[in-house]
């Protein structure tokens, strides 16, 4: 049964750092496209990253938002994915899932778009609060 269960959420002040865990069961994550999304208080969807596999190569997607500040891992080894979440803001605050897809082109669509639902698989999330 695929299953993804995130964690390490939890209350930070502006500017600290946290990382996110994935912890995938049921396939191995080398064989999928992995990504975060997000959804902050009375907001939509957001895409926040990828690691999507094209063509044998990883690549890595970050939104505008994200850019420069989050990094997304993985270990193999434990069939886990990362989101290094580092300097936050209160405009970070928000529930992140995991969320999988077999189909890397679809999965770049629906990330991009925000679609977490539209993801093959998904997690129950992990509330990420920072504070000013």
């Amino acid at each position: 049964e695929v299953q993804l269960v995130e964690s390490g959420g939890g209350l930070v002040q502006a500017g600290e750092s946290l990382r996110l865990s994935c912890a995938a069961s049921g396939f191995t994550i080398n064989d999928y496209s992995i990504a975060w999304f997000r959804q902050a208080p009375g907001k939509e969807y957001e895409g926040v990253s990828c690691l999507c596999s094209i063509d044998g190569s990883i690549t890595t997607y970050y939104a505008d938002s994200v850019k420069g500040r989050f990094t997304i891992s993985s270990d193999n080894s434990k069939n886990t994915v990362y989101l290094q979440m580092n300097n936050l803001s209160p405009e970070d605050t928000a529930v992140y899932y995991c969320a999988t897809d077999k189909d890397v082109t679809r999965a770049i669509m629906h990330l991009t778009a925000g679609r977490r639902d539209a993801m093959d698989y998904w997690g129950k999330g992990t509330l990420v609060t920072v504070s000013s």
